[in-house]
């Protein structure tokens, strides 16, 4: 039986129906006889196919994008495996395409890119994540600043604030993106966690080795500077004037953190 003639046209239509390659697309098409919608299922299933083989690989290459338009602020994360990949085209226009959809949608509107995110997968030949998604609003009084990280792109901030004017909310979206905080104030941690740290500190050999009755200060001490320093934005040195907390720059500024996001793909 000879096979069926595949025509530049016919390849050229699946190629811009599926944005699949060239090679990939005329495959697809002599596999199908040349229907291209059963060539299009095709692609689709083995997109799929190298989704589910790729499942759980790590993606601490992409992009982090941001946009403030008016009173809305959108922040997206979208990892894959290879520096190389995150740069070509199809991996922006897909970031990019989740980013306004945000935008436009909320959060929830890049639940909506499953598919598209599968058939890239199959195109790319590595994993692609939507890695998070966030947006926020500001009402009358509250700014919003961001800061993503150039030129690698994979660290991004989207902050919340009142009282701050917009040179100090960006150096605030910066202090964020480098100190990582998990928490705005120490008061927002939750007691489980607090409890759990405390007792490692607790049980460390130097801390048992001293009187019963100075254990508890120097726990709460070292609670403090190395636990809560570190996970609480409030607690946190000022990268930009080192000497002061973060509470103490605001404090200064007159300002308030209402709401943040950060997104970092390499951790």
């Amino acid at each position: 039986m000879s096979q069926v003639q595949i025509s530049a046209g016919q390849v050229k239509e699946l190629r811009d129906r599926t944005g699949a390659g060239m090679m990939a697309a005329k495959r697809a098409l002599e596999e199908t006889s040349g229907d291209i919608e059963a060539a299009q299922r095709l692609l689709r299933e083995q997109g799929m196919a190298a989704a589910g083989k790729r499942a759980g690989r790590a993606t601490t290459e992409g992009k982090v994008l941001s946009t403030i338009s008016g009173n809305i602020g959108v922040l997206v994360a979208i990892g894959c495996e290879t520096e190389p990949v995150s740069n070509t085209r199809e991996f922006l226009d897909f970031t990019e395409a989740v980013l306004e959809a945000v935008e436009s949608g909320g959060a929830e509107a890049a639940e909506g890119f499953e598919e598209q995110r599968l058939e890239l997968v199959g195109r790319l030949g590595e994993q692609v994540e939507i890695r998070g998604a966030a947006r926020l609003e500001a009402a009358e009084g509250e700014l919003l600043a961001e800061y993503v990280h150039r030129p690698a792109e994979k660290i991004g901030v989207l902050v919340k604030t009142r009282g701050a004017e917009p040179a100090f909310a960006r150096r605030l979206a910066m202090h964020i993106s480098f100190a990582a905080p998990r928490y705005r104030t120490a008061d927002e941690i939750p007691g489980e966690e607090l409890a759990e740290e405390r007792a490692i500190y607790e049980q460390q050999p130097d801390v048992q080795s001293k009187p019963e009755e100075v254990r508890g200060k120097i726990v709460e001490g070292r609670l403090r500077k190395e636990f809560l320093a570190v996970a609480a934005l409030a607690e946190q040195q000022w990268i930009h004037e080192t000497s002061k907390t973060v509470a103490q720059a605001l404090s200064e500024e007159g300002a308030e953190v209402l709401e943040f996001v950060r997104y970092a793909l390499a951790e």
